[in-house]
């Protein structure tokens, strides 16, 4: 059954008996904020608790186009910038679920498991705000049938979580508690949220940045017989470890003198292949606009 609660009761109902808590809720309802306070509240409790960050077009937690895991445990500070350096991602390759859902799903799943592995009594997991139309509820409702929550926190302005809110309650045994949006909570603009992606890119490119040729049979998925290197400079990628998780992302660079695709990352080790994205940026974070890999390697 839904209940609407006030805050202060949904954080105490939640740390009672901590499981695996999805957050469900437009864009700008105020889910990281509570995300950030209830992992807050439960690490001064004592609470082993993990946070899975899993808006990849707004990440708090690693850099966008990914999904990305904080085991908080001694943490003392819960802000955006404490909470940015992952303990594990996920490459998804998109700022946008749309054509990527099937990586985000699998993502959180991955990374869930990852932080019950590593002892988190709980874990939460803040989502996009894409929670309309078949595409939206289907996306949860994936997301609900591979990490089975123990709850399901709605944040609602009106009545736009009745469709999804109603799929958790037929398909899901958590138990859901439906929360009205504070007025206080602030909707931000499409330049703020791309202003705010971009420092998030440039943070995590603000480290000192390596250099290294790459070859084209590292990438998945592998680009056809004589591609034109030259259609991928600017491309986010993922550089995975072999091991099933992501040891952080780059940005390829085009050499027209050499021919050849060279790496820019902060991250220089446990990587075994790259794993293409879908949009173009820089080092400092700008965005140079999206890319559909199956026409620009003309494939299915």
């Amino acid at each position: 059954m839904s209940t609407t609660a006030q805050l202060d009761d949904v954080y105490s109902r939640l740390l009672s008996d901590p499981g695996v808590v999805l957050l469900l809720g437009e864009i700008d309802t105020g889910k990281t904020t509570f995300a950030a306070e209830l992992v807050q509240r439960a690490t001064a409790a004592g609470i082993t608790a993990g946070l899975v960050d899993a808006d990849i077009g707004q990440s708090v937690v690693g850099p966008p186009t990914t999904v990305g895991l904080k085991l908080c445990n001694g943490m003392q500070d819960f802000t955006r910038v404490t909470l940015r350096d992952a303990d594990a991602l996920s490459f998804v390759g998109s700022i946008s679920p749309r054509g990527y859902m099937l990586a985000l799903v699998t993502g959180v799943a991955k990374l869930t498991a990852a932080a019950k592995e590593a002892g988190c009594a709980l874990v939460v997991i803040d989502t996009t705000g894409f929670v309309s139309g078949i595409a939206g509820q289907t996306l949860k409702f994936f997301k609900m049938d591979l990490v089975r929550p123990n709850y399901v926190v709605a944040f609602e302005r009106g009545g736009e979580l009745e469709l999804v809110v109603g799929i958790a309650e037929r398909f899901s045994p958590a138990q859901i508690i439906e929360v009205s949006v504070a007025p206080e909570v602030v909707t931000r603009s499409v330049d703020e949220r791309a202003s705010f992606r971009e420092e998030q890119f440039a943070a995590y490119f603000g480290e000192a940045l390596s250099r290294w040729r790459v070859k084209p049979t590292v990438f998945m998925p592998t680009p056809p017989p004589d591609f034109d290197l030259r259609l991928l400079d600017s491309l986010v990628v993922g550089m995975e470890d072999g091991k099933g998780m992501c040891s952080g992302i780059g940005v390829l660079e085009y050499d027209e003198g050499a021919d050849i695709l060279r790496m820019i990352s902060p991250i220089t080790e446990g990587v075994r292949g790259l794993r293409l994205g879908s949009i173009r940026i820089d080092t400092v974070g700008r965005f140079k606009g999206p890319v559909d890999l199956r026409r620009l390697f003309r494939s299915e």
